[in-house]
């Protein structure tokens, strides 16, 4: 991977690389930047292995120091700068790095640069629009960390517990992206380096792993980058009428925007599909959105710990067997092992049954173990595997195990529910009991609770029906769009006993 993004930059320099906000960035631009970066680490003496902090947004100066790092075989530790200033101001302290690269409006932000320098970390100050970068201090802390073979330590999104550091060899984004470009029509993980003249939508954040994946594939696939800081609807058919991908991502809850936004087909024409991940899919979102505009929505499975996707649709795939194989949430990967399990004795169960995923393949960089995921699932005959939930979310109601992600489909099958989220929330007598907040299809009327209640026990075990619902605008949300668990049970908290 290091090797192709540098001969890809060298190929077309004054070609665009970058529409962000409606301006283009060529190669040339952002190779500069690169080349100042690189100048710096060097002139700090900073060894391959390094470990540089680098606070991630969405814009193409970052994805320069992206390429700077990685491309010099260093080691890109991922900063979240959207972080309360407690947590962000802690998480670098904790860190104890060499060097930190921000931007010039995150350095500006009181506080940040006193927290980087009590550390004893170097700062570069980057540009967000690749107009130049900065050495704020040049001398840093003696004591270089290096994290051997490592590419990223990239943190999870934080879903369901506070987010967590996870370190991703080259070795295994390599074998992720061979995975992947199995799926694109005519390409090979092996090609020579060239420039395509395709165009990659990068919207969810670049700090975790759909969006920094997003980004370096197309990178090394030499196809230009329609940047977007953050989703919305105006933006976001902004991009795609400007750039015409061929495909591009939008997480569920984006999905349900465009379908309520009423979208003019016409201002899709350029898509054969949508990619989904980060978040469960609905199959009837699917079934709508393709009803509508007949698009597919080829959903993904993966994780930060997986160095990306392990399963996924593509388009043919869709056509033949969605109807066969609907609610997949695609095949497994050919040079990945998949295997489901009794989560009590671990015995394998047939194909078909329903038990805890487990994978096994180059990209988990776990020495070809098995890895257990937390996963609900099933594995068909042909690969195709169904994600039911999460086992680790359970909320144990008076001894009862409640699954959320049951009870959310359940929910957004009610006509009001645009979207729903299920949280456990604390009850002295029962333990935990299900909550649940809920966002309305526009013009909607709100469902009494009773009235949610009655309807919910006609689908659902009445020890899984929710003591407790919010009607509200929007979910509180990680930066990649997932309602957050910690932020949902704030909404009720107060509610028990």
């Amino acid at each position: 991977m290091t090797d192709k993004l540098r001969a890809i930059m060298a190929l077309d320099p004054d070609r665009t690389q970058i529409d962000f906000e409606g301006v283009d960035y060529s190669w040339r631009r952002i190779a500069d930047n690169v080349r100042a970066i690189e100048n710096a680490l060097d002139a700090m003496g900073l060894p391959e292995d390094s470990r540089i902090g680098v606070m991630l947004r969405n814009r193409p100066g970052h994805i320069a120091a992206i390429v700077a790092v990685l491309s010099t075989d260093r080691c890109l530790v991922t900063l979240n700068p959207v972080l309360p200033d407690a947590k962000l101001f802690a998480d670098v302290e904790s860190l104890r790095l060499p060097l930190v690269i921000a931007d010039s409006g995150d350095l500006a932000r009181p506080g940040l640069a006193d927290a980087i320098s009590r550390t004893g970390a170097a700062i570069i100050e980057i540009d967000p629009r690749l107009d130049g970068v900065r050495v704020v201090h040049g001398q840093p802390r003696a004591d270089i960390q290096t994290s051997p073979g490592v590419a990223i330590e990239m943190l999870t999104s934080g879903t369901t517990g506070p987010p967590k550091r996870v370190p991703l060899s080259r070795a295994a984004f390599d074998a992720s992206f061979r995975g992947f470009t199995k799926y694109e029509r005519g390409r090979s993980f092996d090609d020579p380096p060239t420039l395509n003249s395709g165009c990659t939508l990068v919207v969810n954040p670049l700090t975790h792993i759909g969006g920094i994946y997003g980004c370096i594939g197309a990178l090394a696939a030499g196809r230009k980058i329609a940047l977007l800081e953050k989703f919305s609807v105006d933006a976001w058919v902004a991009a795609v009428k400007r750039n015409r991908p061929a495909v591009a991502p939008a997480v569920p809850s984006a999905v349900r925007m465009l379908l309520d936004a009423d979208v003019d087909p016409a201002n899709l024409s350029s898509l054969r599909a949508l990619i989904s991940g980060t978040a469960p899919l609905s199959p009837d979102l699917v079934d709508s959105f393709y009803e509508k505009y007949g698009i597919p929505i080829c959903a993904n499975y993966g994780a930060t710990e997986f160095a990306g996707a392990i399963a996924g649709w593509n388009i043919d795939d869709f056509r033949k067997m969605w109807v066969a194989k609907r609610g997949a949430v695609g095949r497994v990967h050919g040079d990945i092992e998949a295997r489901i399990v009794d989560p009590e004795t671990g015995a394998t169960l047939p194909a078909g049954a329903e038990g805890l995923l487990e994978i096994k393949g180059k990209q988990v960089d776990n020495g070809l173990l098995w890895l257990r995921t937390t996963d609900r699932a099933v594995l068909d005959e042909d690969r195709f595997l169904f994600i039911r939930g999460r086992a680790d979310n359970a909320i144990i109601r008076g001894g009862f195990k409640v699954h959320p992600d049951d009870v959310v489909q359940a929910l957004n099958d009610h006509p009001a529910v645009r979207e729903a989220a299920v949280v456990g929330v604390p009850d002295d007598r029962l333990g935990a009991v299900p909550a649940a907040a809920i966002i309305l299809k526009d013009g909607a009327a709100a469902p009494a609770p009773d009235d949610l209640k009655s309807w919910l026990k006609d689908r659902l075990i009445a020890y899984q029906v929710p003591v407790h619902f919010r009607i509200v605008a929007d979910f509180p949300r990680t930066p990649s769009m997932k309602p957050s668990a910690s932020g949902l049970r704030a909404l009720f908290e107060g509610e028990h006993p």
